[in-house]
């Protein structure tokens, strides 16, 4: 459905599910603004759902309206939120029957992407368009529900922490700043909100293009590990350089529940912490990081036993600089190089060892012990261990500095 830029006051309320009655005492209240010749937006939307939701709550609205006019409250913000989706006249009930869906598994389709269950005879958001056609076309292609939800939760889960850092983003780096300066929080509210058509669109763009970037490493991943298979079972192997790379993964142990203990923001500084020391670590021993995973880094660096000794010195610093400890894997062969980004067993391996390793702990292949020879390294054999997604176990080895 086409964006509409204004609306008469009959037409505001029939997509805000509401009377024109209501749509008029908001506006007398200034909950709701007009056009200069007396139209409405299509923002108003947010703000009339909000009010009733206060309304509900208990809040007055006169109290609402009286602090609007005295300037210490705008509804302007909500414009920042999102495109406000308008309801239509269908409710889920009929929406499902046309569409041949239980209401169940619709409400497991939301549940699914984290978002409330719809009853039977609510009216049908606009925007749930998208969700239908989603839905209609998995169906076409032999997916089934639970298969449809359990993909549906991987995007629900992650969307949802996107959305809920950017309101506490917005306010550190925009409403601060603004507020600091010394405007009023109703002038703070107007001018954000007049950037907010621009900035929204400018967000969306770049979660289409990081969503994008990440699509392509995926699908490219997968295709390297089908091909790597496809010659280990016809028995032919990746031609290995004289002097192979070293691949590195480092992950700081207990990341995700400091993330839900002290929230995203207080997680994204640690990991700001542990940047700054990997930065100046890794170029110091001939490496550079690659890509940050979000508790972590990966890191590749041409000479194996630099690796090993930068891996130490990392697991070191890293409580020193009041970060929890970093768990370490290393391993040594062919990649395959593109666009900046490293593929292939070499570097899945990799990160399985790190999984494998223990707070302050580094863990290295039979590769990287062969390659990275010379005094000041001990190595204890730990064993075979199966890792995800290899016929084979890998030998890994424990290693720590060897002297003072």
């Amino acid at each position: 459905m086409p964006y509409v830029q204004s609306l008469s006051e009959t037409d505001l309320a029939a997509r805000a599910g509401t009377t024109p009655e209501q749509v008029k005492r908001m506006t007398a209240l200034g909950i709701v603004s007009t056009e200069p010749d007396g139209s409405y937006r299509l923002g108003n939307l947010q703000r009339i759902r909000l009010a009733e939701s206060l309304e509900r709550g208990g809040v007055p609205l006169d109290a609402v309206g009286k602090a609007i006019a005295d300037g210490k409250l705008s509804f302007s913000f909500l414009e920042l939120v999102t495109n406000p989706a308008a309801y239509s006249p269908q409710t889920y009930e009929v929406a499902c029957k046309e569409m041949g869906w239980t209401m169940e598994f619709f409400q497991q389709v939301h549940e699914a992407l984290g978002l409330p269950r719809p009853e039977p005879g609510d009216p049908v958001r606009e925007d749930d368009a998208e969700m239908f056609a989603i839905g209609q076309f998995a169906r076409q292609l032999g997916v089934s529900e639970a298969q449809l939800c359990r993909a549906l939760r991987v995007y629900g889960e992650n969307l949802g922490r996107i959305g809920a850092a950017e309101a506490p983003f917005f306010h550190d780096f925009v409403e601060v700043p603004m507020l600091s300066s010394g405007m009023s929080e109703h002038e703070m509210l107007q001018t954000a909100s007049q950037a907010s058509p621009q900035l929204r669109q400018m967000v969306e763009r770049m979660m289409l293009w990081v969503y994008r970037r990440h699509q392509e490493h995926a699908t490219i991943e997968h295709v390297v590990e089908h091909v790597e298979s496809m010659l280990e079972e016809a028995g032919l192997t990746v031609a290995r350089p004289a002097r192979p790379p070293a691949m590195v993964f480092l992950d700081l142990v207990g990341y995700t529940r400091l993330t839900e203990e002290r929230g995203d923001q207080a997680a994204a500084e640690l990991v700001g912490r542990l940047a700054e020391i990997v930065q100046s670590n890794s170029a110091g021993f001939g490496g550079k990081p690659v890509k940050w995973l979000g508790d972590g880094v990966m890191f590749h660096f041409p000479n194996p036993r630099q690796a090993v000794l930068c891996s130490l010195d990392l697991v070191d610093r890293t409580p020193a600089a009041g970060l929890p400890p970093a768990h370490v894997g290393v391993n040594a062969g062919p990649v395959i190089f593109r666009d900046g980004d490293y593929f292939g067993r070499t570097v899945n391996v990799a990160a399985r060892i790190a999984a494998q390793a223990g707070p302050g702990e580094v863990l290295v292949s039979d590769d990287v012990v062969g390659l990275a020879p010379g005094d000041g390294l001990r190595f204890e054999r730990v064993g075979p261990v199966e890792l995800k997604g290899l016929s084979r176990p890998v030998v890994l080895h424990r290693v720590s500095k060897d002297g003072p």
